[in-house]
């Protein structure tokens, strides 16, 4: 069983597709987030980022089973 090349840039084409949606909604509220993450500890900001990366493993095994 291979990686399905297919699948994997479909996942990313939507991931670009959203992660656009709010800069393209509201420029000044996306620079008002990025000037209050810069303030913050690396320490915060690593476990936001493990927070988001368990959370998107635990819907992908959801969906995918």
């Amino acid at each position: 069983m291979g990686i399905d090349w297919q699948d994997l840039a479909t996942a990313f084409a939507l991931y670009l597709v959203l992660e656009g949606v709010l800069p393209f909604l509201s420029p000044p509220a996306v620079k008002r987030a990025f000037a209050q993450m810069i303030s913050l500890p690396d320490g915060v900001l690593r476990l936001v980022g493990l927070g988001s990366m368990l959370a998107g493993c635990v819907l992908l095994y959801l969906i995918r089973g």
